[in-house]
C-alpha cells in the first residue's frame, strides 16, 4: 500500500516498464498467442513481432538484426559471452582479462571459464574514478590472450570506461572484446561497430523494458567463435535454442526504439540536473558526506554514489524505510553481507564502503521526489547521529 509514497531512487538496479512499453507486451499476452517458429500464418505473425523487435535493438547499437541473440537476461549473456568464447579457445589462447569493476556475474563467469576450461583470469586495475588502467590492459595483452571484458558503464559508481582505446589495444594482439553494455544506452552514444566489440550484453529492465528478457549481440563473423549454453531445436542460428518469449521481445524491442529518440539526449540533461540537485541537497548536512564518483565526463548522468563517513549504509536506508528505494550497491549482491568490490578497487577501506550508498536517478524522477528524498535521508541520519 505504501508503494505509491516510496521515492523510487534505484533505476540502476531496474527501471519501471514504460506506458507506451506495456500496451505493445499486452498485445502478445493476449490475443497474438502463436509460437514464433510454428509454421503457420499464425507463427508466421508472431516471428514478424520477434524480427521487428530484433531491428529495434539492433538499431539501438548499431549492430545488424542477425548479429542479436535474445536470451533470459544479462546474467545469461554475459555468461553466454564468456563461458561460450572460452569453450571454443583456439590453442594458445586461454587468458581472460576482466577490470576490477565488472559485474559479479562476469567474474563468476570468468573463473568457471577457468575451471572448465582450463583458462587463467587475471584482474586488470582501475584507478580512484574506476577507469581502466590502460597502462596495466596493455601490459598484459599479449598473443596468448582470449578475450578481455570490460563494463562500458560501470552500474555501482557510474564510469564510462575508455571502450574504444580498450578495443583498439585489444585488436592489436588480435584478442576479442565483451562488454557488459546494460547501463550504456541510458547514459552515452554508442555504435557496436565504431566501438569493435565482438559482443555486447543488454537487458530489458534497464531500459524501460520488461524484466526476464536480455539480448547478446555477437559480431556475424564471431558466431562460429562462441559454445551455445542451451541447445535443443537450433533457433536464433543456432546460437540459444528455445522458443522465444514474443511478448519480452516485443517490450524489449519498443523500449529500444524509445531510446533512440531526438528526445533522449534531453532526457539525460534532465536527469543530469536532478542527480546534481540530489548531490547538493545532501551535501549540505555536513563534511561527513563524501561523493564516490568520477568527473562529469566520465560519468552515468543518473548515477550518484554517496559516502556518509562513520555511519553505516544498512542502518541509513533502514531508517528510511518505507518511503526511500534505494541501494547500498549493486542489486545482485546486496544480500552479500561483504563490502561492495567496485568501492573496494577504487580505494575505499571496508568502512567507507559500507558508509555509501547509490542512488539512481531516471526518466520518471521529479525535482519534487529528489526534494523529498533528502528530506527523507536527512531524517535517516539524524536518527543515527
Amino acid at each position: 500500500m505504501f508503494i505509491r509514497e516510496t521515492v523510487y531512487l534505484d533505476y540502476q538496479a531496474s527501471t519501471p516498464v514504460d506506458p507506451q512499453v506495456a500496451p505493445v507486451m499486452l498485445e502478445y499476452f493476449l490475443t497474438e498467442i502463436a509460437n514464433p517458429h510454428a509454421d503457420h500464418a499464425l507463427g508466421w505473425h508472431a516471428a514478424a513481432a520477434v524480427e521487428r523487435a530484433t531491428g529495434q535493438i539492433a538499431g539501438l547499437i548499431g549492430a545488424d538484426p542477425d548479429e542479436i541473440v535474445f536470451c533470459s537476461g544479462a546474467t545469461e549473456a554475459n555468461n553466454m559471452a564468456m563461458l561460450g568464447f572460452a569453450a571454443r579457445a583456439p590453442a594458445g589462447r586461454r587468458r581472460i582479462l576482466v577490470s576490477a569493476i565488472e559485474h559479479k556475474c562476469v567474474l563468476a563467469a570468468a573463473r568457471a571459464a577457468a575451471h572448465r576450461y582450463g583458462c587463467s583470469v587475471e584482474v586488470i586495475r582501475v584507478d580512484a574514478e574506476g577507469r581502466l588502467d590502460l597502462a596495466d590492459l596493455a601490459q598484459a595483452l599479449r598473443e596468448d590472450v582470449l578475450l578481455v571484458s570490460l563494463m562500458a558503464v560501470n552500474n555501482e559508481i557510474g564510469t564510462v570506461q575508455p571502450l574504444d582505446e580498450v578495443c583498439r589495444l585489444a585488436g592489436n594482439v588480435g584478442a576479442l572484446v565483451h562488454s557488459d553494455g546494460v547501463q550504456a544506452p541510458s547514459s552515452i552514444d554508442f555504435d557496436v561497430r565504431e566501438l569493435g566489440v565482438d559482443a555486447m550484453s543488454l537487458s530489458g529492465h534497464k531500459i524501460y523494458g520488461p524484466k526476464g528478457i536480455g539480448a547478446l549481440y555477437i559480431k556475424r563473423d564471431r558466431h562460429s567463435d562462441i559454445e551455445p549454453l542451451i541447445y535443443g531445436g537450433g533457433q536464433q542460428n543456432g546460437l540459444r535454442a528455445g522458443t522465444v518469449p514474443v511478448p519480452l521481445c516485443a517490450g524489449f524491442g519498443k523500449a529500444a526504439e524509445m531510446m533512440q529518440t531526438a528526445a533522449r539526449d534531453s532526457e539525460r540533461i534532465r536527469i543530469g540536473k536532478l542527480r546534481d540537485q540530489l548531490e547538493s541537497g545532501l551535501g549540505l548536512l555536513g563534511d561527513f558526506v563524501q561523493y564516490n564518483c568520477p568527473r562529469q565526463a566520465y560519468r552515468h548522468p543518473g548515477n550518484l554514489n554517496v559516502r556518509f563517513d562513520g555511519l553505516d549504509a544498512r542502518d541509513i536506508l533502514g531508517a528510511a524505510q518505507p518511503f526511500l528505494a534505494a541501494s547500498t550497491g549493486s542489486a545482485c549482491t546486496s544480500g552479500i553481507p561483504e563490502p561492495s568490490h567496485v568501492l573496494r578497487a577504487i580505494g575505499l577501506t571496508a568502512d567507507q564502503a559500507n558508509a555509501s550508498i547509490r542512488f539512481g536517478i531516471g526518466r520518471f524522477t521529479t525535482a519534487e521526489q529528489i526534494d523529498r528524498a533528502v528530506e527523507i535521508v536527512t531524517a535517516a541520519v539524524a536518527q543515527l547521529l
